[in-house]
């Protein structure tokens, strides 16, 4: 197999330091799923103490996933460019003081703006931390250490809505982003630690690429929430969505310039969108959150709304579902070191979702708790089964060098899923009664996992990883040999 051109070569300073990278990249992405999990849960206090509600209260969650969907494939970009660890810093300082104005916010707009600050801190400690541990561990030990990955996300996903609640229960919603915060800062300190790693040439920054995709994409989520409350008629929601189509289409075609003159460095190189293998685990991506972000993201306002459950009741609640998500990555990555085809892997947890949301259809007012065990353990599993193995199988499929182009556009795929669920979940939940709204939103979400799954299952190939290969020389993306990879990035065993 061809070795990667010394144009696509990777520059590392202080390869020898996987442990306080893993560390510090894990506690952001601890820290990140927490700030989103538990903000649902400080909502309905948020709304009392800033009189606010509708639109400019869910802009607290939607908000900070707009941002960050936006900004995280030019983060993942520009750490290759420029230095993955300096981008992860540059989105820990802007995380931190976003999450600190957002405590101290007096105003619903204040709160608004501060949270888009953080969302786009986040897009570079997510993209950047993907790929420096792509860049530091190849093989098997990447698998177990993206499993790592799922499985703390999966912790920030459980503890988020249980400590939330508990801390909006015992002392209000703002020592939530206060606690949030003091974690970001100890992110930032500990980027200190970390050696960089960045691509060996740095060709011209693509600066019309990044602002017309950061541009037409936040238009283009803009004009999605717009529409679930002025109406898909009104010109505040076609206009922004005409613009966002024009921008993005400017868009394709300055990267697919750039690939043909050779002038630079795409943003988005559009090799890596024609891999059908690589488009295979970003459908799956999607629908992972898909599946689980509406229910995550709702459930414990309607069990707040119409059960009377406290903030730490709903949030503990929510545990059965989020569980799951915190044990079972590491059985995934388990099952794949071990033979087991990832594309069955991910395909199962896909239906998993799709009967969890089937099954929540029995939601009503005054369900209990046991009740709900069923179809919420169901969707947790079907998260945690493939939540860590998703990355590790995608970025085996591009040369080094790009593992930030192929972090942010992955993490894109997910904001933007994030975004757009909670907008369309939350617009379906206003249409009718409550309990019949949810019914509907969830045999919605159930039809689409169906399309998804089967979407996924003819996109990925068998074996994956072979024939993901082929078709990425087959668009003139020659992958490296194993001895150019490991010479690039130190085989870690965590």
């Amino acid at each position: 197999m061809a070795t990667e051109p010394r144009s696509r070569a990777v520059r590392t300073s202080g390869a020898g330091r996987p442990v306080p990278t893993l560390l510090v990249v894990l506690l952001g992405m601890l820290t990140l799923p927490m700030a989103m999990s538990g903000t649902t849960v400080a909502l309905p206090r948020i709304g009392t103490a800033l009189d606010a509600s509708g639109a400019a209260l869910q802009w607290v969650v939607v908000g900070y996933f707009l941002a960050a969907s936006a900004c995280m494939l030019v983060a993942g970009s520009l750490g290759d460019l420029y230095g993955r660890r300096r981008i992860l810093t540059a989105g820990a300082a802007l995380y931190t003081a976003g999450t600190l104005a957002s405590a101290t916010a007096q105003h619903i707009l204040l709160l608004d703006a501060a949270r888009i600050l953080s969302g786009i801190g986040a897009a570079g400690v997510m993209a950047s931390g993907g790929s420096l541990l792509a860049a530091t561990f190849t093989g098997p030990a990447r698998t177990r250490v993206f499993a790592s990955l799922g499985t703390t996300a999966g912790l920030g996903l459980a503890l988020g809505p249980t400590f939330s609640g508990w801390l909006v229960d015992a002392l209000g919603w703002r020592a939530t982003f206060l606690s949030y915060a003091a974690v970001g800062a100890v992110i930032l300190t500990g980027t200190r630690l970390l050696g960089e790693s960045r691509a060996e040439a740095r060709p011209r920054v693509d600066r019309a690429g990044a602002a017309t995709f950061i541009a037409g994409f936040a238009l283009a989520l803009f004009a999605v929430t717009q529409g679930s409350k002025a109406g898909w008629n009104s010109p505040w929601t076609l206009l922004p969505a005409a613009a966002a189509a024009a921008l993005l289409i400017t868009f394709v075609r300055v990267e697919q310039g750039l690939a043909r003159s050779g002038r630079g460095r795409p943003i988005l190189d559009p090799r890596l969108a024609r891999n059908p293998a690589f488009a295979g685990w970003a459908v799956g991506s999607f629908a992972l959150g898909a599946g689980t972000t509406g229910v995550l993201t709702f459930l414990p306002t309607y069990l707040q709304g119409v059960n009377g459950t406290s903030a730490g009741a709903a949030g503990l609640t929510l545990l059965l579902m989020t569980v799951p998500v915190l044990v079972l990555p590491p059985l995934g990555a388990r099952l794949v070191n071990r033979g087991v085809p990832a594309r069955r892997l991910l395909v199962l947890s896909l239906l998993l979702i799709a009967a969890g949301n089937a099954w929540l259809t029995t939601l009503h007012p005054g369900i209990p708790v046991p009740a709900l065990a069923g179809p919420l353990l169901t969707i947790g599993a079907g998260q945690g089964l493939s939540i860590g193995i998703i990355d590790a199988q995608a970025m085996s499929l591009v040369p080094p060098s790009e593992v930030g182009m192929a972090s942010g556009f992955l993490n894109t795929v997910r904001g933007a899923t994030g975004a757009l669920t909670l907008t369309i979940f939350g617009a379906l939940l206003l249409t009718t009664e409550l309990t019949s709204a949810w019914h509907t939103a969830l045999w919605s979400v159930t039809a689409l996992m169906t399309a998804l799954t089967l979407t996924t299952h003819l996109l990925l190939p068998r074996p994956s990883t072979a024939v993901g290969r082929r078709s990425a020389r087959r668009n003139g993306w020659a992958q490296p040999s194993a001895q150019s990879t490991t010479e690039a990035t130190p085989t870690t065993t965590p």
